[in-house]
C-alpha cells in the first residue's frame, strides 16, 4: 500500500528496472513490480502519463467493461459508467500513478537498448546522452505508437485534405463537408458515425476487406466476456461461434455493400485484425448515411481512385489505417522482432538471447488490451522479482 513504512526502502537498489512508457502497460507493471519490492523507474518521452489516450479523438470509450479493464492494485471508479469515455481513462491513469507513487521521469525518450558490457542487464541510451543502467526493461511504448499512413500514389499531391486518424478530434471541422474514410477497423467506423452525427454532408467508408461487426453487448452480455471464454479454444470452433453469433444479432449489409467476410472471425484475429464493436455503424449503413465504398487506389488530383475503377472527390480523407509500433531503433538490432516488426515474445517470456527484456501491451486480444496488459504486468513482476532473489 502506499504510505505503507513497513514497505522495503527500493531506493537503495542500484540498477532498477526500467519501463519504458507511461501508458496503462507501463504503468501496471510498474505498480506489479512496486508491489513485490522491485524498484522500477518508468520513462515516458512525453510530459504526462496516458500521452496516446490523451491525443484520441473526442468521442472515443473504451470498448471493454470498466470493471474488465482496471489494472492491478486500484478499481476504476463506478461513476466512470460501464463504457469508459477517453478523458476518464486519463484520469484513471492519473490517479493510478498517484495511487502507487510509482518513480515516473518525464520528457525523456529512450532511442536505442544495449547489453551491458558485463553481460548482465542493460544500458538504455536516452536523450540528452544519458546513458541508464537496468537490472532488467520492460517495453511498453503502445501498440498505437506511430501513424500509418499507405505510400498511395498520388497522395503528396492531392488537393484535398489528407490527414491520419491521429489527428482526428471531432466532426466540428467537417460540418457540411463530403468525407471519406479509409479503413474500417473500430477507429475508422467509429469516426464515420461520428461525422454523422456531427453533421457532414456525406460519408463514405472506404473498405478493403470486410470486417467481422460485433454488437457491443447483446442482452446485457458483453462481446468481451465472449471473447475471455473463447480465447484459448480452438480457431475453428471460434470461427463458427463467431458465424452463428453474427448471423443471429447482426444484419446481413451486403446489399449496403458490406458484406459478411469469407475468413472466419478468430482467423482474422490471429491476422491481426480485431472485429468491429458496433457504436452505431449497423444503422449509419443500414440508412444510407455511411455509404461503403471500394478500397483508395491512388489520388488524381482532387480526386480519390477506389479499387472498382470509380471515382470520388470528398473534401476531406481521414486515413483510419492503423500504426506501427517503431520499435526497430529501440531494439531492433537485438533480433527479438519479426517480419512485421512485432516483439516475438510478450509478458514474463523473455527472448532466448535477450534475458531480462520484457514486453507489453503489442497485441490487441479479443479478451480486451487493458486486461492482458494488467494479467502481463502481474506476470513480468513476478518473473522479475524471481530473477532478483536468485531463486
Amino acid at each position: 500500500m502506499p504510505g505503507d513504512p513497513t514497505a522495503p526502502d527500493m531506493t537503495t537498489q542500484p540498477r532498477p528496472v526500467y519501463v519504458i512508457g507511461a501508458g496503462p502497460g507501463g504503468l501496471a507493471a510498474a505498480a506489479a513490480l512496486r508491489a513485490r519490492g522491485v524498484r522500477a523507474v518508468v520513462i515516458e518521452k512525453s510530459d504526462a502519463v496516458g500521452s496516446s489516450w490523451r491525443g484520441h479523438y473526442d468521442r472515443l470509450r473504451l470498448h471493454t467493461t470498466r470493471r474488465l479493464s482496471a489494472l492491478p492494485g486500484l478499481a476504476m471508479p463506478r461513476r466512470f459508467g460501464r463504457w469508459v469515455r477517453r478523458d476518464d481513462v486519463v484520469r484513471y491513469l492519473e490517479k493510478y500513478a498517484e495511487f502507487h507513487e510509482l518513480e515516473l521521469v518525464t520528457g525523456v525518450e529512450v532511442t536505442r537498448i544495449e547489453p551491458a558490457p558485463e553481460g548482465d542487464g542493460w544500458i538504455l541510451h536516452a536523450t540528452g546522452g544519458r546513458e541508464l543502467a537496468a537490472a532488467a526493461v520492460v517495453v511498453a511504448t503502445g501498440y498505437n505508437h506511430t501513424p500509418a499512413l499507405p505510400d498511395w500514389p498520388g497522395r503528396d499531391a492531392y488537393e484535398g485534405r489528407l490527414l491520419h486518424a491521429a489527428d482526428y478530434r471531432n466532426p466540428q471541422p467537417y460540418a457540411g463537408q463530403d468525407v471519406l474514410v479509409v479503413g474500417v477497423g473500430n477507429t475508422g467506423a467509429e469516426i464515420a458515425v461520428d461525422l454523422v452525427e456531427g453533421g457532414a454532408a456525406r460519408v463514405r467508408l472506404a473498405v478493403r476487406t470486410a470486417p467481422h461487426i460485433l454488437r457491443r453487448s447483446t442482452a446485457g452480455w458483453p462481446a468481451q466476456r465472449s471473447g475471455i471464454l473463447v480465447r484459448r479454444l480452438p480457431r475453428r470452433l471460434v470461427d463458427r461461434l463467431g458465424a452463428l453469433v453474427a448471423r443471429a444479432s447482426v444484419p446481413d449489409l451486403s446489399a449496403y455493400g458490406l458484406p459478411r467476410p469469407a475468413t472466419g472471425l478468430y482467423s482474422r484475429v490471429e491476422q491481426g485484425s480485431i472485429p468491429v464493436q458496433d457504436v452505431g455503424l449497423i444503422d449509419a449503413v443500414r440508412s444510407g448515411k455511411v455509404e461503403p465504398v471500394a478500397a483508395v487506389e491512388s489520388f488524381d488530383g482532387a480526386e480519390v481512385v477506389l479499387a472498382d475503377g470509380s471515382r470520388v472527390a470528398p473534401d476531406a480523407v481521414i486515413a483510419a489505417t492503423g500504426y506501427r509500433r517503431a520499435l526497430e531503433g529501440l531494439v531492433g538490432h537485438l533480433g527479438v522482432l519479426d517480419e512485421r516488426g512485432r516483439p516475438r515474445t510478450h509478458g514474463a517470456r523473455s527472448p532466448g538471447q535477450a534475458r531480462d527484456l520484457y514486453f507489453t501491451g503489442f497485441s490487441n486480444p479479443i479478451s480486451g488490451m487493458l486486461r492482458e496488459m494488467a494479467i502481463d504486468a502481474e506476470k513480468i513482476a513476478k518473473a522479475v522479482a524471481r530473477r532478483t532473489s536468485g531463486s
